[in-house]
């Protein structure tokens, strides 16, 4: 049962790893963070396509990471 743990939460962390990595960035380096904070916050959001289909696979990877590490450190030390 361990394994099969190890290897699930493997895999999440390497699909999380590509997904991240997958993203288009949002940032336009020191300058966008001086001065285009409010078009971040205020600007529209992708609710549909690429973006967003690899923002939920990257939530869920991430959610299935944390709670696999959690199970596995608490039933098997």
């Amino acid at each position: 049962m361990e394994t099969f743990l190890m290897i699930v939460l493997v895999f999440a962390s390497l699909v999380l790893i590509g997904s991240i990595l997958m993203q288009s960035s949002n940032s336009s380096g020191l300058s966008g963070s001086i001065g285009g904070g409010a078009e971040q916050l205020f600007g529209k959001k992708k609710s549909r396509g690429y973006d967003a289909i690899l923002s939920r696979i990257t939530t869920v990877c991430a959610v299935l990471y944390v709670v696999l590490a959690l199970v596995i450190v608490a039933v098997f030390n």
